[in-house]
């Protein structure tokens, strides 16, 4: 079993640091929930599934100061890599984790599908189904069906780094083209299609800042310019020209950061496709700089450096 794999792989590195973080069973069925121990006592607890969907590497700036255990899938990993390229943890004090992941669920997804009924009990068969138990009988879904976007378009299901590997490495037949097509495919849409589309999508947002605060490369949510009143950049109107001017905002502070872990998204309570634009900046970084956020551990994000005249940029001679 996986779990007791992990469990083991757990035990082993416990004594060297002063918390792990894994997931637990969630307050039901359909939930797992970040756990973080500090005793032997606590690792029975720990559980790995499709359920497990939170980035766990989220908490680490917080814990910069401790020594840190923590579990992390592919798209996870990522995140650590661009937090040691932005000086905001220390490699030394982190033990990874990796778990290489087939993907995960979408609990909106799967509510949806089941009108919103109480959940009894959730299995997974070795197929990747899911099955789900309510009052009303049982329904099961073919885990691609219920996983988040993201999954869709993955192309590290096997964390890029680690110092335990719990698991068989999984490799990915995604190429970086299958993984943007659908960007690529909105692009070419005229632009008074694609600006009826954010309106609709953004004119939704209720500004609960709930994709900035899930969002792992957001750190400075302590001065965030959403919120500053000196200066003052924008207002808490829920007018749609307010919140397009946060979500430009939100999406530029990423270029050349966003893991794509889809944190935003999988908070978002209006079920707004923000990993979206973010993406887009993504292939735009790529194609301008050749660079993708949390791949290559010896890159140095775009925006960290100042070239005058940029390889791939020639908008005019200095």
């Amino acid at each position: 079993m996986i779990s007791q794999k992990l469990q083991d792989a757990i035990a082993g590195v416990s004594d060297k640091v002063d918390v792990v973080i894994a997931y637990q069973q969630g307050f039901d069925k359909l939930h797992a929930t970040p756990c973080f121990m500090t005793t032997p006592e606590e690792i029975k607890n720990v559980i790995w599934n499709p359920l497990c969907v939170h980035n766990l590497t989220s908490y680490l700036p917080s814990l910069k100061k401790k020594k840190v255990a923590v579990l992390a899938k592919g798209c996870d990993s990522r995140t650590i890599l661009q937090f040691i390229q932005e000086g905001l943890i220390n490699r030394e004090n982190v033990t990874i984790i990796g778990i290489p992941c087939s993907g995960v669920i979408s609990v909106n997804k799967v509510l949806q599908a089941i009108n919103h009924e109480p959940v009894e009990d959730v299995s997974f068969d070795e197929k990747g189904n899911i099955t789900v138990k309510t009052s009303k009988g049982e329904k099961t879904f073919s885990l691609q069906d219920v996983c988040p976007d993201k999954c869709k378009t993955c192309r590290f299901p096997t964390p890029i780094v680690y110092d335990v590997l719990v698991g068989d490495p999984i490799e990915s037949n995604k190429t970086y083209d299958d993984a943007y097509a659908d960007i690529k495919e909105f692009e070419n849409k005229p632009i008074e299609e694609r600006l009826k589309y954010w309106e609709g999508e953004f004119d939704r947002c209720i500004r609960c800042y709930a994709c900035r605060n899930a969002c792992p490369m957001c750190v400075c949510q302590d001065s965030c310019i959403a919120e500053t009143r000196d200066p003052h950049w924008i207002s808490q109107r829920a007018t749609l020209s307010e919140k397009f001017m946060f979500h430009m905002i939100h999406a530029l502070h990423l270029a050349g950061r966003c893991v794509e872990c889809g944190e935003c998204e999988r908070v978002c309570p209006m079920n707004i496709p923000v990993n979206k634009l973010k993406r887009k900046i993504n292939l735009d970084m790529k194609e301008l700089y050749n660079y993708e956020p949390g791949v290559t551990p010896e890159d140095k994000p775009p925006m960290y450096t100042f070239n005058v005249d940029e390889v791939t940029i020639k908008e005019h001679k200095i």
